[in-house]
């Protein structure tokens, strides 16, 4: 397979398509291969349109999606961000590429394991990956001027914001299957903050995601 060209299909049919025209964006996508970091059996998919399995039932985003975010949040070479989901590590690659240093939290100590060779492999020093649960954000490094959820919550609770510098971006899907909305969410002042909603998408959620109350009879 000609991963060259795929990739330049996928910029061409897939990014662009979806409202991405930013250089920076487009020139990361072309120099962190995805194919490096999804699990050997999907290789040859990792440029497609399509979520990536992963162990523990866990899936990728698709591309357009973590291009998208990417370019939303604008991150700048001084930032420090944080990762809820380290996954396969695609994005974590992207994030640390684009900031100063990447605070990377996943449950599952299989994902830290997978990913940290391809970070070794780019040369990528400014990620650190913590194994624990985050389901309520990472208050042992907070503030971050960038926080990045890789899974959904149904219920989207205040303690992620919380931990935003006044400045600070937080990309996060909120919602339940089929009807989930992407936003931006920019910490204004203290008690301020400013919402975007950004495109819908479906994601599974968070582990450990607190869901909105049944209706009881």
């Amino acid at each position: 397979m000609n991963f060259e060209q795929a990739r330049e299909n996928m910029i061409k049919q897939q990014i662009r398509p979806w409202e991405v025209a930013d250089q920076r964006t487009l020139d990361l996508l072309a120099e962190i291969h995805r194919e490096d970091f999804v699990p050997e059996p999907y290789k040859y998919l990792a440029l497609a349109d399509i979520n990536i399995p992963l162990l523990h039932n866990q899936i990728t985003m698709t591309p357009k999606v973590e291009a998208r975010l990417l370019q939303d949040l604008a991150i700048q070479p001084h930032e420090k961000i944080l990762e809820i989901g380290t996954g396969c590590g695609y994005l974590t690659a992207l994030l640390a590429n684009s900031g100063k240093i990447v605070h990377s939290i996943d449950i599952y100590p299989e994902f830290k394991e997978h990913a940290s060779p391809r970070f070794k492999q780019y040369g990528l020093q400014n990620i650190h990956v913590h194994v624990g649960d985050a389901v309520r954000g990472w208050p042992q490094e907070a503030p971050y001027d960038v926080i990045v959820v890789t899974g959904s919550v149904p219920l989207l609770e205040w303690y992620f914001q919380e931990q935003l510098q006044t400045g600070g971006r937080m990309f996060v899907i909120v919602g339940q299957s089929p009807a989930m909305e992407a936003r931006l969410i920019t910490r204004t002042g203290p008690d301020t903050w400013n919402v975007t909603s950004l495109f819908e998408t479906d994601l599974p959620p968070l582990v450990g995601a607190p869901k909105p109350e049944s209706f009881r009879f």
